[in-house]
This record gives structure tokens, sequence and C-alpha cells, in this order.
């Protein structure tokens, strides 16, 4: 039985009931094909111009989570209060050829196969914060935000999903949690995420992406839609 490389929260190994299968290295650069990583597997050294590295100088402290420059400030968040559940936040990371990352929670924890990058919400953390935090744990992924993708009701959490794009990371470094990573067609997300919470989720990921008219590009395909600080 396969055991991840990384050990969970309390130290220990995890063994992995049921691995994924990676995809051919070709599938990273096919937008109409869904390209699978396992952890450490192997990856083209750059996807869309960005390199698949690992994120080495991650946070150590709440303080510094709160200050990652993937963070956005430009957009006011409200509040969120539900009194019979955790908050948790995550986000729905897009490549600019419209693919999505997606992660397969090892051994289906929670009965998902597949499902978004998302978390509970840390003491101290802002749910922005959170957001960049669980993506990198679940993904390997450091992410940049764009906007409010929602906020959805799960059955022990009410989760707020952000729209966001990798900046840099590499899906071999995820975390215990996931046992693969994969990067997936927007069309094939009905049928990988199994879960009726990610639903209503990919339903407001279909509208917010057509309101904000992603695919008008000659080519059919993504054009990014994050604004690097600085320009205008």
């Amino acid at each position: 039985m396969p055991i991840h490389p990384r050990k969970n929260n309390h130290g220990e190994q995890v063994h992995l009931h049921n691995p994924s299968i990676a995809t051919a290295m070709r599938t990273w650069h096919d937008d109409e094909a869904i390209a699978t990583c396992l952890p450490d597997g192997e990856l083209p050294p750059t996807l869309h111009g960005i390199a698949l590295q690992p994120w080495l100088d991650t946070p150590r402290s709440c303080e510094g989570w709160n200050q990652d420059t993937g963070i956005n400030l430009d957009f006011p968040e409200a509040c969120m209060v539900e009194l019979d559940k955790k908050i948790a936040a995550g986000a729905v990371i897009i490549e600019p050829d419209g693919r999505v990352w997606v992660t397969h929670p090892s051994n289906q924890f929670g009965g998902y196969q597949v499902t978004f990058p998302k978390g509970r919400q840390d003491p101290g953390l802002s749910l922005q914060a959170t957001a960049i935090k669980e993506c990198w744990e679940e993904t390997g992924l450091r992410i940049r935000i764009h906007s409010l993708l929602g906020d959805f009701k799960r059955t022990a959490t009410l989760t707020r999903l952000y729209l966001a794009e990798r900046v840099s990371g590499t899906p071999a470094s995820m975390g215990w949690e996931s046992q693969a990573v994969s990067l997936a067609p927007l069309v094939a997300l009905g049928s990988l995420l199994n879960g009726a919470a990610d639903k209503p989720v990919l339903a407001a990921l279909q509208k917010a992406l057509h309101s904000l008219k992603q695919f008008g590009e000659p080519n059919g395909g993504y054009r990014p839609i994050v604004q690097r600080r600085g320009q205008d």
C-alpha cells in the first residue's frame, strides 16, 4: 500500500488505500485534457510561462499569512456568521487556458473523490489568508486572489470561495491531505466533482466566468482575470 511522502499533523504516516494515477506529461499542455499529478510527481518545468517549483518561503505565522501578497485589498469583505457551522475559506484556481485546479483528498476524506481546495479558518487568520494557506497545503500552489465567488453552505461549514490564479508553486508539493491534484477543463468538472455541496460552486463558477467574458479570446482560451498590483 503506497504511503504519502508527507506525514499528517500528528506525525503519522498516511497510507493511501486507493491511490490515484498520474497522467501522461502531454496532458499538462492540452487544454482539453485532465492532467493529474501525484505527490512528488513528475511535471513539466513550466506551465503557461510560470515555473512549477516549490514555494520555499511560505509564511510561518498568522501575521505572515495575513500579509501575503496574494491577498486582494481592493474589494470589501462581508462578515460571515453561521451559528451552527464553522467558517472556512478556499479558492477556485484558474489557469490561462481555462482549466481549474482541483484536489483528490487522501482516501476520499469526507466522501470527496475530487473537490476544490479549502479549509477551516484558524484563529487570527483572515478569510483570504485562510484561502491562500489552505490552497498551498492542499495543492502546493501559491495563489493570488482576484475576487469573491461566493459563500456556500456545506455539511459542517459555511465556506467562502474566491476566484484566484496560480503565481508559483507546484502540485508535486501537495500536503498529506491530498493524494493527487488535477488540472481539469471546466466541462469536465461536472463529472469529477462527486460532492453535492460542490454543485452550487460549479454553477456559480460558470456564471462568473461567462459574466466576466473570460472566453472571448480568439482561440477560445481564458484571459487571466487577476490584475497585478501596480497596474491600472
